[in-house]
Order: structure tokens, then sequence, then C-alpha cells
């Protein structure tokens, strides 16, 4: 095997990792989204859960966060929460995500 295979071999484990840690980053994300989305819902426990459940199936609907947001804005518009405090709680879960699985792992 050649430099160049090992570095591309490299890139290619580096790229499979990162895609992988995003997956779980997002994954993780969705379902504390879920769970937040469900205590503005007044839902808890068993049923809290399994709307949490809900919002990460949702992700898989289509590429990008349009999916999960439609789905918790269908349900979290009538309350009076915003497409934009959705966006705004998206954003730092993940951020909070990402921190957690590099704690993890």
């Amino acid at each position: 095997m050649t430099t160049f295979d090992k570095r591309e071999e490299g890139f290619e484990k580096q790229f499979a990792h990162d895609e992988e840690l995003r997956f779980k980053a997002m994954a993780r994300r969705n379902k504390m989204l879920g769970l937040w989305a469900a205590g503005v819902l007044g839902k808890s426990g068993a049923d809290a859960e399994a709307y949490a459940k809900e919002v990460v199936l949702a992700d898989f609907e289509e590429a990008g966060d349009n999916d999960v947001l439609r789905k918790v804005a269908k349900d979290l518009l009538p309350k009076g929460v915003t497409e934009q405090q959705i966006r705004a709680q998206m954003t730092e879960l993940l951020t909070q995500a990402v921190e957690q699985i590099k704690k993890s792992g």
C-alpha cells in the first residue's frame, strides 16, 4: 500500500467517523427537542418519551431539519411558540448534544 493509499484510507475512516458522530448528535438533538416540546405540550413520563420518539422519526422524512421543524411547529404553534423559538431551541440543543457526545466518547 502506498502512502497515498494509506492517506486516502485515513480520510475515508475520518469521514465515516465524522458522519457517525453527526448522525448521533442530530438524533440526540431531536430527542431533546421532542422532550422539550412535550413539556410545552404538558406531556410527561411515557407520553413525553413517545412524543420525543415521534420527533426523532420525523427526521427520516427528508434531508435537513425542515421535517423536524414542521412536526414540532405543527404541534407548538397553537401553544404560542414561534418557528424562530423552535429554531433557536434546535440550535441550542444541537450544541448540547455535540458536547454530550464528545464527553461520552
